[in-house]
């Protein structure tokens, strides 16, 4: 398949720049997965759609504020930091701009002096790999002075850093939220709960590449991004038994249904496991675990909306955007839902 089957016209109106309050009160459309038939909701609702038995398997990473704002020391010009991978003890993968001033061996300064760092080394694609150091706890620090790494398509300042972050978020490292869980209540959690819906956590730190836009025309060309995941032996458990009674594995987020499809399978079992994952989920391919998806609306010609179209299948999904623009739903990280079972 190319690319362009992927694209869509979306007016940039549709784009939501601040999240919905209450969190649960976004609109949800449900589509079922045979007929392709569109219902409107709200994300509240559903409750509606799911039933005893069933496993919401949520990704439980937590977003780093990883955007910096420094100065060079000795002589006060700008620098701006982005983490992006933890290599050691205070050392990290960023990229940083202007990446000019960033040379081995130059020290740079943030909130007022609470964060240090030096560059170590200057790598072939230009990321640098530098060294902190603070006083106290990195992360304490690093919560108190970094800025949320939004995407680029949400312009207007977020006021709230939580807002960023879902509400059962626990495993820091993610350079981005995954944003099919920013939806959920604690309160809507535990009604979930209460329907005899049981719910397991995995984690897959989001990496900027999730951004990365689909540059070959023939998509079995690109190459995915590297992410992180961990499965526990309790997930595993559950999965087993959700799917040896008959319930449906429901994955809230292409970060969680990615996951899951990573996980190999031993004699039908899934087994817990933790590594790197770089699969790629277009048209086409066979799914193993997955009965249900939540997800957001994503960006035209992405790898994102590829995977929900290998799920819903190509013209159910490219309708279900279609419908969507026409009825004015709102567009990704902070935009609608849509459920798929």
């Amino acid at each position: 398949m190319k690319k362009s089957d992927f694209y869509y016209d979306l007016p940039e109106e549709l784009i939501a720049q601040t999240p919905v309050e209450p969190r649960n009160h976004s609109r949800l459309m449900k589509i079922d997965r045979e007929s392709g038939e569109i219902t409107h909701a709200r994300f509240y609702n559903l409750c509606d759609y799911l039933k005893k038995g069933d496993l919401l398997v949520l990704n439980d990473s937590r977003v780093l504020p990883a955007r910096l704002y420094g100065e060079k020391k000795g002589t006060g010009s700008f620098i701006e930091f982005l983490l992006l991978e933890q290599k050691g003890d205070k050392v990290w993968e960023i990229i940083c701009r202007p990446g000019k001033k960033a040379k081995v061996g130059t020290e740079f300064s943030f909130g007022n002096g609470k964060l240090s760092a030096v560059v170590t080394e200057v790598k072939d694609d230009g990321n640098r790999i530098v060294k902190f150091e603070c006083e106290g706890n990195f992360y304490a620090v690093l919560d108190e002075i970094g800025q949320m790494p939004l995407p680029p398509y949400i312009t207007k300042k977020l006021e709230d850093k939580e807002r960023y972050q879902t509400v059962y978020s626990k495993e820091i490292g993610s350079a981005a939220a995954p944003t099919a869980g920013l939806h959920f209540t604690k309160e809507m959690l535990e009604e979930i709960k209460a329907m005899g819906v049981d719910i397991a956590y995995v984690t897959l730190h989001v990496g900027l590449g999730t951004f990365r836009p689909v540059k070959e025309d023939d998509i079995l060309k690109h190459k995915m991004h590297s992410e992180h995941y961990h499965l526990s032996d309790e997930t595993a458990e559950k999965i087993n038994r959700t799917k040896a009674a008959g319930g449906r594995v429901i994955a809230v987020g292409t970060t969680s249904c990615r996951t899951l499809e990573s996980m190999p399978l031993e004699n039908g079992l899934v087994k817990a496991g933790d590594g790197y994952t770089d699969i790629f989920i277009y048209p086409g391919y066979k799914f193993k675990l997955l009965d249900g998806l939540v997800t957001n609306f994503h960006l035209p010609e992405s790898t994102l909306i590829m995977l929900v179209s290998a799920f819903l299948g190509y013209e159910k999904t490219m309708n279900a955007y279609k419908v969507a623009v026409e009825e004015k739903y709102r567009f990704f990280s902070f935009g609608d839902a849509m459920v798929i079972l």
